[in-house]
């Protein structure tokens, strides 16, 4: 029995995601550098510019790519490329963001999100703030992103479910590498009410240089990470850096005087991170009203009223006219910070706008925040 070709139309595209995740998995040029030949949001630009700059790809490097596409479309599984619809828009804006994702379940990656993250040996303490306040959280509509990580991670996990909420958990490995393993049932239950996903190709096992690369995604997908428990030397730590170093806020739990599990949360404090006493905080922090951050644009508070004068396009929320116009003004785009101080928006809710937008394909987003009016919205 002969192998059937694929349909012509889909040939082009499975090749171009191929090379894709060929890029991905190169060992050279650095990450940083792989990642920027896709600034322009064109696989076959992306492509073209690697091969330009670094030559050809190395054909075991299409062969693992070609195993990876087939392994996750086999499993149900999604794969998403930077540049491309569907990439997580704050992951995008990044110093070094992943090329490719292998995403399990279907959250949306874009909406308002916070990390919750702490100590793997979390006191009974620790445990109960991570359920009180991640609860909250999905409670108030955002959606909680962590690590899957024993502790902290997992309570965290577990409370949003609990509340009926979305969760997010980042891998340190391959899906079919799960760890740690008796997590498997926790981490199916993200995937039915969030997601689980991972930078890392079929076959990566747990090692420990991998949850550095883990951290940045989980700050990287989020508006702000909050660490609930944490030693003076720690992973989570880690993580507030990331968030920090991408311009995300950063929250701590104070603890106990004295309490090794949270010196690193004291030392955050010190250095300027928000003290967190309650799921109020945080939404203060970020603008969002308690109960609002799942409405997205049609969220209400003296924030997001629209200006005198401004006058909403038919089908859209305020906020995200708003963005249009400003876009419409500007038909060579406007880098997001640009944006935001041009509407005076709140992130989360400028945010929530632009996903709008974007699912209905009046903008498009590049690598590095930088967005453009659709063609056929520029009249």
């Amino acid at each position: 029995m002969t192998n059937r070709p694929a349909p012509p139309a889909e040939q082009p595209a499975a090749r171009l995601e191929e090379a894709a995740l060929a890029i991905a998995l190169a060992e050279r040029p650095p990450p940083g550098e792989r990642a920027r030949c896709f600034e322009s949001g064109d696989l076959e630009a992306a492509i073209s510019t690697f091969r330009r700059k670094f030559g050809k790809l190395p054909a075991g490097r299409l062969e693992a790519a070609r195993r990876w596409r087939d392994a996750a479309a086999a499993a149900g599984r999604r794969l998403l490329m930077l540049g491309q619809p569907g990439f997580p828009p704050r992951l995008a804006e990044i110093a070094v963001p992943p090329i490719a994702l292998e995403v399990a379940g279907d959250a949306d990656l874009a909406a308002p999100a916070v990390a919750v993250v702490g100590s793997r040996r979390a006191t009974p303490y620790g445990t109960a703030v991570a359920e009180q306040l991640a609860a909250g959280l999905a409670g108030a509509g955002l959606v909680v992103v962590s690590g899957l990580a024993r502790g902290v991670d997992a309570a965290a996990h577990r409370a949003a479910l609990e509340a009926g909420g979305r969760t997010v958990a980042v891998l340190g490995s391959a899906h079919d590498c799960l760890y740690p393993p008796e997590h498997r049932e926790l981490a199916g239950a993200c995937c039915a009410s969030g997601a689980v996903l991972t930078e890392f190709p079929p076959g990566t096992r747990p090692l420990p240089h991998h949850f550095p690369r883990r951290n940045r995604i989980i700050a990287g997908l989020t508006l702000g990470t909050l660490v609930v428990e944490a030693a003076e030397r720690s992973g989570s730590l880690a993580t507030a850096r990331h968030a920090v170093d991408s311009g995300r806020e950063v929250f701590a739990v104070p603890g106990p005087i004295g309490s090794e599990t949270s010196a690193g949360c004291h030392a955050l404090i010190r250095l300027g991170a928000t003290l967190v006493t309650g799921v109020a905080d945080i939404l203060e922090e970020l603008g969002i009203p308690s109960g609002c951050a799942g409405r997205g644009a049609d969220s209400g508070g003296a924030g997001n009223r629209e200006p005198e004068g401004a006058s909403p396009k038919p089908g859209l929320g305020a906020e995200a006219a708003r963005l249009l116009d400003a876009l419409r003004k500007r038909p060579s785009g406007l880098d997001l910070d640009t944006l935001l101080g041009a509407t005076g928006l709140p992130v989360p809710v400028a945010l929530a706008a632009v996903s709008e937008l974007e699912r209905r394909g009046l903008v498009r987003r590049f690598p590095g925040g930088f967005l453009r009016a659709a063609e056929g919205s520029l009249h």
